[in-house]
């Protein structure tokens, strides 16, 4: 999901992820690409294999940033973890709580509970991308993260291709305004962290998902 705005020219963000949460058809697009089909099916299922490993990663009490409809803040809470989901999206919000997981409308670079108290801020389903400075991104998790705590982050394979581009997201009866987004792969992870003042613990990979656990640099 986002907590990006759209530019006031076409529908709100929100409006369009939520036509796409109740089933239509939903496609994003940046600036000079093409339409690339949204997996809302996959945010919408519950955790598979992948996400379980992926979320081994967790300790302690957890913020998954941008949760959607909340597959993984609820099985971390199956799996006996304190966890916390953020979206802007009320739709998405409404239905993570429907599957047993706690979830608040807040965008994240707004305050949001028990900050610098968290012990794991979770970034999963290509939401390093949330206001196109995966930098400015991750500082803020730093300053929301416990001084001990961890970032997870699930990033681009080897090869993909890092940056920001102005995108926006159209269903069959409408079509956002454009919202700054980013991408970022392996190969600028080492880079992204250190200048947000993050050091990379972890990476691993779980078929053909790559996820990275980042830490405070003090």
């Amino acid at each position: 999901m986002t907590a990006a705005i759209g530019d006031g020219c076409g529908a709100p963000v929100e409006v369009v992820f939520t036509h796409a949460l109740l089933g239509e058809a939903c496609t994003a697009q940046a600036v000079g690409g093409t339409p690339v089909r949204l997996p809302v099916q996959s945010w919408l299922r519950d955790a598979d294999a992948a996400d379980r490993l992926l979320l081994r990663h967790c300790a302690g009490p957890t913020l998954d940033v941008g949760c959607g409809p909340g597959r993984l803040t609820a099985e971390l809470t199956a799996a006996g973890h304190l966890a916390l989901g953020i979206d802007v999206v009320p739709e998405a919000v409404r239905r993570a709580r429907a599957r047993g997981a706690s979830a608040l409308r807040r965008d994240v670079f707004a305050p949001v509970p028990a900050e610098g108290r968290w012990e794991t801020a979770l970034l999963a389903d290509g939401n390093i991308g949330i206001g196109g400075d995966p930098v400015a991104l991750l500082r803020r998790l730093r300053d929301v993260v416990a001084p001990s705590g961890r970032i997870v982050v699930e990033i681009g394979a080897p090869g993909t291709a890092s940056g920001s581009r102005p995108t926006r997201i159209a269903c069959a009866c409408t079509t956002s305004g454009y919202f700054a987004w980013a991408r970022l792969g392996m190969d600028l992870l080492h880079e992204t962290a250190a200048r947000a003042g993050l050091v990379v613990r972890a990476v691993d990979r779980y078929d053909a998902r790559w996820c990275a656990v980042l830490g405070p640099a003090t």
